[in-house]
C-alpha cells in the first residue's frame, strides 16, 4: 500500500516512531538552528526592513495602522477569539519599530487566539475552515522567539501544539475543521504541521511532536508540488479547475513552503517547481473582457451569482509568479506582470500580508507580455478543457467545451458540455452552489447533476444516483454517473475555425461500485460523442452521435438560458445582457422541442423543483444561475439518434437566423452555411471513427478532412509553434 492511501494518523505515528528513534533525515541538518525562520531569517531581514521603508512603504503604513487601531482595543483585556494574523502583524511591527506595546499586544493576541482554541475544541466547533489564522499565530511565536521569556516561550508552542493536535485525532472528527491534504487546497488544519515542525524543530519544546510534524509536513508539501505539477500539465491550471479556488487560496501552499523551506535552509525550490508560473496562462484562457470586472465562463462549483472572474487575490498571485520564477520562466513572468495591469483592482490581498516585503526581486522581472499572439482555442489538457474565442475584446465570442481532465476536486458530471458568451450568458451552466448550507440539495441534485448542463441526458428507469457533496442524491435525471473518463478525440485551431471532437460513453457507464437493491442493471449507454465547429466570429456547428442499450430509453439535448427562450421553426432564441443566441435544430428531424422553467421549475431534475432559497438575490443574479432550458427530444423511440445543432450568437440588432441548409448523404450529416463572410459546408460522418469534412469557399478555400488527432500545444504563445509548424496559426502582431 503506498503512503498516499494511509490514514494521516498512522503516517504520522510512523514519523514519530523514526523520530523517537533519532531516524530523521539527513535534510532536516539543513535547517536554521536560530530564530526566526519563517518568510525570512536573520540574514535577510535587513532587506525585509528595507523593502518595508522603501517600495512597499505604503504597504507597511497599512499594517501599522491595523496595529495600531488593535493597540487602543487592547486598553481592555481581549476576550477569547481568534487573532491570530493579528498577533503576526503585531510581532511583524515590533520587530520593524522595537516598541514594547507591540510586543505586549503580540503576546496578548497569542493568548486570546488559544484560549479561543481551547473554547472551540471544548463546544467541538471549528476554528475555521483555513489555517491561516493558526499560521499566523506560529509565525508570531518564531518572529518573537528571542523576545520571548523562557517559560512564555514554551507555553505558547505547548498550547499550540495541543490545540492543533487534539483537532488532528477528535473521534469523531470536529465538523467543518478542514482536515485536507496534498490533492485538494491544503489550507486546513494539517497545513499547520510544516509551519510548527519548522520552527520548533531543535528547541527542545514538544520535541516527539515536533520531529513528527516537520518530517510530515516536508513529505506532504513535496506530494502536493507533484500533484500540482502534474494538474498544471505543459498548459497551465491547478489542482481545481474552478476559478474560486485555484485563483483564490490554493497557490497559498506551494508559494508559503518555497518562502519558508528558502528561510529555513537558504536553499530556493521554486525553480525545481516552474509548473505554478503558468497559472498566468490559464488566467488569460479564463478571462471574459466585460466592464467594470472580467467575467468567467461559471465552471464547477462556481456560486453563479455574478459571474465575475475571481480576482482579490490575483494581484498577489501574479507578483508572487514574477519573483519566485522570474529569472526561470520570463514569459510567464511577462505574462502574469501583463495580468497585474489589466486588473481593475491593484492592490494586494492582506491575507498573507508579508508577501509584499519579501519581493527583493520583483524589479528584475521580465516587462508585461501582451498575449496578441494567442491562438483561437487553446487545449488544458490535465484540467480537461478546450476555450476558444474570436479575439479578447467586449464585443468578442467566448467558448469553454469540457471533455477529458484528470481532477475531480469540484467537478460536476459534465463531460462534452459547452458554455458561449457573447455581450451576455447566451448558453450557460446552470444552478448554484450559492449559500450551500442551506441549499446542499441543490447543489448535489440539481447543480453538480448532468441536467445543470448543456449536455445530453438519457432516461434509464432505476438508474441510480450520482453522489455529490452537499447532500443526499436522491434520483438522476438521465445523468452520467463519472466525473472523469471522457475523452478529447480530436482538436485543431487555426484563423478561420476551432474543431474539437470529444467520447463521454465511460462518463454515462455505471462504473464498478454496487448499487444497493439494483444488482445486474445494465448500462444505458453504447455511445456518447461530441463535435464542435466554431466558425470564427460567431457561429457553432454541434453534433451528437448518441446510442442506448435500449430504444425505450429517452434522450434529451439540453441548452440553457438565462431568460425565457422563445420557441418557433425549431429554432431557439435566447437573449441575455446586450447579448443574443440563436440556436437551431437540424436533427433529429422528427425532434420535439421543449420549454422547461420559469416558476415552481426553475431547477426540474428527478421529479421535483430544487428551489433555491436566496431571497436577497436580485433578479439579475437568478438569472445567471439559468431558470430555463429547451430539451430537445427524438420523436420517436430508437437507440442510435443524431443531434445536429447551428448556433449562432451576436448583439440584439441581430434579428434573424441567417439560412441553415441540412445536408445528409450516405454515413454523413451536415449544414451548409455562411458565416464569417465565407460560406461552408460542414459534414459529420454518422458511424464509425469521429471525423468529418470541411469545405470553405471565399477569400481562401479549402476541402480537407476535419483533424482525426489532438493539436499539441505548450508554451504561453503557443501560435508561433504553429506557423512554425506551417500551420495556419496567427501571424504575429495578429490581435485575436
Amino acid at each position: 500500500m503506498s503512503l498516499r492511501h494511509v490514514p494521516v494518523l498512522v503516517v504520522l505515528a510512523l514519523c514519530l516512531r523514526a523520530a523517537q528513534g533519532g531516524e530523521l533525515p539527513a535534510w532536516t541538518g539543513k535547517l536554521r538552528t536560530d530564530h526566526p525562520r519563517l518568510f525570512f531569517n536573520r540574514d535577510t531581514w535587513p532587506e525585509v526592513r528595507q523593502r518595508a521603508l522603501g517600495a512597499e512603504r505604503a504597504w507597511y503604513e497599512e499594517v501599522k495602522r491595523r496595529v495600531e487601531r488593535l493597540k487602543r482595543e487592547a486598553r481592555t483585556p481581549f476576550a477569547a477569539r481568534d487573532l491570530g494574523r493579528e498577533a503576526a502583524c503585531s510581532a511583524f511591527v515590533y520587530r520593524m519599530t522595537e516598541d514594547s506595546a507591540c510586543l505586549e499586544l503580540a503576546q496578548q493576541c497569542l493568548d486570546a487566539s488559544l484560549r479561543y482554541y481551547d473554547e472551540c475544541f471544548a463546544q467541538r466547533k471549528t476554528v475555521n475552515w483555513y489555517s491561516t489564522s493558526r499560521v499566523h499565530a506560529i509565525l508570531a511565536w518564531d518572529w518573537l522567539y528571542e523576545d520571548l521569556a523562557a517559560d512564555r516561550r514554551g507555553e505558547y508552542l505547548s498550547r499550540l501544539v495541543e490545540a492543533i493536535d487534539r483537532v488532528l485525532k477528535a473521534k469523531p472528527a470536529i465538523y467543518r475543521e478542514n482536515l485536507s491534504g496534498y490533492s485538494t487546497g491544503f489550507y486546513g488544519v494539517r497545513n499547520c504541521l510544516w509551519f510548527v515542525g519548522c520552527t520548533g524543530f531543535g528547541t527542545g519544546i514538544e520535541e516527539e511532536r515536533i520531529r513528527q510534524w516537520l518530517v510530515w509536513g516536508h513529505d506532504e508539501n513535496l506530494k502536493l508540488l507533484a500533484h500540482r505539477r502534474t494538474a498544471c500539465g505543459d498548459d497551465g491550471g491547478g489542482a481545481s479547475p474552478t476559478l474560486g479556488y485555484v485563483f483564490g487560496a490554493y497557490p497559498w501552499a506551494e508559494q508559503n513552503f518555497f518562502y519558508t523551506w528558502l528561510s529555513s535552509t537558504g536553499e530556493d525550490l521554486a525553480p525545481h517547481w516552474p509548473h505554478g508560473a503558468s497559472l498566468a496562462n490559464y488566467v488569460i484562457w479564463n478571462w471574459i473582457a466585460a466592464e467594470p470586472q472580467p467575467h468567467e465562463f461559471g465552471y464547477g462549483d462556481t456560486p453563479h451569482v455574478e459571474n465575475c472572474l475571481p480576482i482579490g487575490e490575483l494581484f498577489t498571485h501574479m507578483a508572487n509568479i514574477r519573483h519566485l520564477h522570474g529569472q526561470i520562466d520570463p514569459q510567464a513572468a511577462g505574462l502574469a506582470r501583463y495580468v497585474q495591469e489589466l486588473l481593475p483592482r491593484q492592490s494586494y490581498s492582506s491575507t498573507w500580508f508579508m508577501y509584499p516585503f519579501l519581493w527583493s526581486r520583483l524589479d528584475q522581472s521580465p516587462p508585461p507580455l501582451s498575449p496578441r499572439t494567442l491562438p483561437s482555442a487553446r487545449h488544458f489538457e490535465t484540467m480537461g478543457q478546450v476555450f476558444m474565442r474570436s479575439g479578447i475584446g467586449a464585443e468578442d465570442t467566448y467558448c469553454l467545451f469540457t471533455c477529458g481532465g484528470i481532477l475531480r476536486q469540484h467537478r460536476h458530471f459534465d463531460a462534452l458540455n459547452f458554455v458561449i458568451y457573447r455581450n451576455g450568458f447566451l448558453a450557460l451552466d446552470s444552478g448554484t452552489r450559492y449559500d450551500e448550507f442551506t441549499n446542499g440539495a441543490h447543489l448535489a441534485n440539481y447543480f453538480a447533476q448532468t441536467v445543470a448542463h448543456n449536455c445530453v441526458v438519457v432516461h434509464q428507469p432505476g438508474e441510480p444516483p450520482a453522489a455529490y457533496w452537499g447532500g443526499q442524491v436522491v434520483g438522476n435525471h438521465g445523468g452520467q454517473h463519472q466525473a472523469l473518463g471522457s475523452e478529447l478525440k480530436a482538436f485543431e485551431t487555426n484563423d478561420a475555425l476551432v474543431y474539437v471532437a470529444g467520447d463521454a460513453t465511460a462518463c454515462y457507464q455505471h462504473g464498478d461500485k454496487p448499487h444497493a437493491g439494483r444488482p445486474g442493471l445494465p448500462e444505458k449507454c453504447s455511445l456518447a460523442t461530441r463535435q464542435m465547429v466554431f466558425l470564427l466570429p460567431d457561429c457553432f456547428v454541434i453534433f451528437d452521435r448518441v446510442t442506448t442499450t435500449d430504444p425505450t430509453y429517452r434522450k434529451d439535448w439540453l441548452i440553457h438560458t438565462a431568460h425565457e427562450p422563445r420557441v418557433a421553426d425549431r429554432t431557439i432564441q435566447a437573449d441575455h445582457g446586450r447579448g443574443r443566441m440563436f440556436c437551431r435544430t437540424c436533427l433529429p428531424a422528427d425532434a420535439a422541442l421543449s420549454v422547461v422553467g420559469g416558476p415552481g421549475k426553475e431547477f426540474w431534475a428527478a421529479g421535483r423543483n430544487w428551489e433555491i432559497q436566496a431571497p436577497r438575490l436580485t433578479a439579475e443574479q437568478r438569472a445567471l444561475m439559468g431558470q430555463w432550458r429547451v430539451e430537445v427530444t427524438p420523436g420517436q423511440p430508437r437507440s442510435a439518434d443524431l443531434f445536429l445543432h447551428v448556433i449562432e450568437v451576436g448583439d440584439q440588432t441581430r434579428r434573424q437566423m441567417r439560412p441553415v441548409e441540412v445536408m445528409q448523404q450516405e454515413g454523413l450529416a451536415g449544414v451548409r452555411l455562411a458565416a464569417g463572410g465565407e460560406d461552408w459546408e460542414i459534414m459529420f460522418r454518422t458511424q464509425g471513427d469521429l471525423g468529418g469534412h470541411v469545405r470553405r469557399r471565399g477569400r481562401v478555400s479549402w476541402d480537407r478532412e476535419l483533424a482525426a488527432a489532438v493539436q499539441p500545444q505548450s508554451g504561453i504563445e503557443a501560435a508561433r509553434e504553429e506557423a512554425a509548424r506551417g500551420g495556419l496559426g496567427h501571424g504575429p502582431g495578429k490581435d485575436r
